[in-house]
């Protein structure tokens, strides 16, 4: 066990033993769900059946439903796209990154962290498939044989390079959840009581029996597959910004966008596992185990990667002005006092001042601030992809092409839709697995655990 100095906060609350931290994991699977839990269900199923019927509607009607035109082919639909897939990369980077720096307080959260980034993704990968318009040749983008007579796969597409980039950044996701959960499927598999709970649990457990060689096997195989997912997490949205900066489009042709992508996509992300963990905490009266200190350290990650944000943006403003191209520098201009003003102002607020009252530590330790900052934050980072996507694009070259976009009630309908599916998904998730690591958890007990940490055997010892 590492020794940890005693004037370290604990990281799990109330004099726990290794019985209340089963009891306390396993409660919202084995009994009935908590009140709160029915009310936000509710809530997040009705507003994600209203984003399928607007979807459905426009599969039949046609994109022609969304506030495009001849100028802006590229809208809500990428936007909101960009934005679930940067909401994804939290999770591989809470889980994988913070596992290889052997970061104890990554434990409570990494769970629903991991959760948080495959149904993300699910979200993302929603988006481009509608945008197509039809759903059911979707599999073309993929490189099939040449089976369609003269019809190949544009290699050269960054629309390619997303589907690669994501369908691998979800495999590994999603393998390296489900390793993390066999111990802990275990567990809920020798105390289900119905049959066909511990027939399920058993299935999904893969005969884990908790031997040394099956716990030696598990370090190992999280370990490889965390250095696998680590350069994963930058490469995924560095492909996507790819998706812009091949272009010569003026305020897309950057070379800034890969590190700023992924920089943004780490703020957002951490900022909706925020959002989820303190709905978590209360809805499944885990406030013992995910608390102040957990809240603290996360809002030092966003905070510093807000600042890298703030510092991409000054950035891209001093370059569009230095490089003396004057579409450049008026994409920047019209960015900022243009029709689109309010959104850039928006994108500034949310993104660069708002995660810089993090320094005071009163404020990043209130969970109420947090949880306000949290919603602030990924605001302000759907407005960044709207400001980097529509702003650029609705003024080109040609003033004769310029035009403005509004919304369409399908397009509103279908971003909020998908917010709404995401909660049920993850809801769904705190109902039938666990929503923390709870063999992880354990393990830091006797080194983190208040009841270990304030016994005079502790420091003694310590």
């Amino acid at each position: 066990m590492q020794k940890e100095a005693a004037i370290r906060e604990p990281l799990i609350l109330g004099h726990k033993s290794y019985h209340d931290i089963t009891e306390d994991v396993c409660r919202p699977i084995e009994d009935k769900a908590p009140r709160m839990w029915y009310i936000l269900f509710g809530i997040a199923l009705i507003i994600g059946l209203y984003g399928v019927g607007c979807i459905l509607y426009l599969l039949g009607t046609g994109v022609g439903v969304w506030g495009l035109n001849k100028t802006i082919g590229w809208a809500w639909d990428i936007t909101n796209f960009v934005w679930w897939v940067g909401i994804g990369h939290a999770g591989t980077l809470i889980s994988a990154v913070l596992l290889l720096f052997r970061q104890k307080w990554r434990m409570a959260i990494n769970r629903s962290a991991e959760a948080m980034t495959i149904f993300a993704v699910f979200m993302a990968g929603l988006f481009p498939l509608i945008h197509m318009g039809r759903l059911w040749v979707g599999y073309w983008v993929f490189p099939l044989p040449n089976q369609f007579g003269s019809l190949w796969v544009n290699f050269n597409s960054p629309l390619l390079w997303d589907v690669f980039a994501i369908s691998t950044y979800l495999s590994v996701s999603l393998v390296f959840w489900y390793i993390g959960l066999i111990p802990d499927f275990a567990t809920i598999r020798d105390r289900a009581r119905k049959p066909v709970s511990k027939k399920m649990y058993s299935i999904l457990a893969f005969g884990w029996s908790g031997r040394a060689k099956h716990w030696n096997r598990f370090e190992l195989v999280s370990l490889v597959l965390a250095g696998l997912a680590t350069p994963l997490v930058f490469s995924v949205h560095s492909i996507v910004s790819f998706d812009f900066a091949t272009s010569i489009v003026p305020g897309w042709h950057t070379t800034i966008f890969p590190p700023y992508f992924v920089a943004g996509a780490v703020f957002s992300g951490f900022a909706m596992v925020q959002t989820l963990l303190l709905i978590m905490r209360k809805a499944m009266n885990l406030e013992a185990y995910i608390h102040t200190k957990h809240v603290e350290y996360m809002n030092i990650v966003i905070m510093v990667t807000g600042s890298i944000v703030g510092t991409a943006y000054i950035t891209e403003l001093f370059i569009s002005w230095y490089s003396g191209v004057e579409y450049e520098a008026y994409a920047f201009i019209n960015r900022a006092t243009g029709p689109y003003w309010w959104s850039y102002a928006a994108m500034m607020t949310c993104n660069v001042v708002s995660p810089q009252l993090m320094w005071f530590r009163k404020l990043r330790r209130s969970l109420l601030f947090t949880f306000f900052i949290s919603i602030v934050v990924n605001i302000g980072m759907w407005f960044e992809r709207y400001v980097i996507i529509v702003t650029s694009i609705h003024r080109d070259y040609l003033p004769s092409s310029w035009s403005m976009h509004y919304p369409s009630p399908i397009d509103i309908g279908v971003y909020i839709g998908t917010i709404g599916l995401f909660f049920v998904f993850f809801l769904l998730f705190a109902r039938v697995f666990p929503v923390l690591a709870l063999n992880e958890v354990k393990s830091i007990l006797k080194g983190s655990g208040q009841s270990y940490k304030e016994s005079p055997d502790y420091y003694k010892n310590h």
